[in-house]
């Protein structure tokens, strides 16, 4: 990992944190308790956090006690924006966050969750709401060393099969696409991330999330993003990407993306536990995150 450097780099990672919500309060969770993560966890998990400016978390649920006692573990230095508890059979009961550290990043002012708009007229058609995003993308802008840009972080739902998710993917792209036009005044960067469940690069998932110009961090690129995952079919679920040079009308980044990578905690932290049970513990899912270098002038 790199270390932060004052007014010269940005830390920014997406960490889907497997059902965070509730919090054994012990050392040592007994055997048959639930839930499994207890406040040892929450110190491996802060141990990561601490180390970006900006982090996206996904499955931030409904019971904010694992939250919570994350902060306190932080210090005072860092806080939260989080969305509301997503709700309907398809969205589980879990929100979208950002935590940051208050000394290296700090809010600018847009909060926003990206809906899609109702269609014209004074009445509202039947079904018209069925067309919201499953969980409904969250963004949010911040200020680093005179740097604004904004985080759009989601959680792609998941469905009976992949195709289920096509075309929320590409919605999701589009939509992003025309509000990047509309906010190009602002000279935002915007940055995409979080879980998109795309299972492979080049696969119809693949091809709707980048198909208005998305494109992922090449340092991502071959990662692992579960600790499931088999050498040489690793998936793509999570993503950090934004929009590149040279696509007409939309803003493209200011900051050079200098470096990036995953974090993989389960050589330090399986012990003699399986796999699916670290999951409960800590994720099942490794944080990604990308390092921009913060211009000069």
């Amino acid at each position: 990992m790199p270390a932060k450097q004052a007014g010269s780099n940005l830390l920014v990672a997406t960490w889907n944190l497997r059902v965070f919500g509730g919090l054994t309060k012990a050392w040592t969770t007994p055997q048959g308790a639930s839930p499994k993560r207890n406040f040892a966890d929450l110190l491996s998990i802060a141990a990561v956090i601490r180390r970006f400016d900006v982090v996206a978390v996904q499955e931030v649920r409904g019971d904010l006690r694992a939250l919570r006692y994350l902060l306190k573990v932080l210090g005072e230095d860092w806080a939260f924006i989080l969305t509301d508890v997503a709700e309907g059979t398809d969205r589980n009961p879990e929100r979208l966050a950002f935590l940051f550290d208050t000394r290296r990043v700090k809010p600018s002012g847009l909060a926003c969750e990206l809906v899609v708009p109702l269609v014209q007229g004074a009445g509202v058609s039947v079904g018209a709401l069925d067309r919201q995003f499953a969980r409904t993308p969250y963004a949010v802008s911040f200020l680093s060393s005179g740097q604004t840009f904004t985080l759009v972080t989601l959680h792609v739902v998941w469905g009976r099969a992949a195709a289920d998710r096509v075309q929320e993917l590409e919605e999701i792209a589009g939509w992003l696409a025309r509000w990047a036009e509309q906010e190009f005044g602002w000279h935002h960067n915007l940055i995409a991330l979080g879980d998109f469940n795309i299972d492979r690069v080049g696969d119809p998932l693949f091809e709707a999330f980048t198909s208005t110009g998305l494109t992922p961090a090449p340092a991502l690129n071959g990662l692992p993003r579960t600790i499931f995952d088999k050498p040489g079919a690793e998936h793509f679920y999570d993503q950090i990407a934004w929009f590149t040079k040279g696509q007409q009308h939309r803003p493209v980044l200011n900051l050079d993306s200098t470096s990036g990578g995953h974090i993989d905690f389960v050589p330090q932290l399986l012990g003699t536990q399986t796999r699916r049970d670290l999951s409960f513990h800590i994720s099942d899912h490794y944080p990604l995150w990308v390092e921009f270098a913060i211009p000069t002038a």
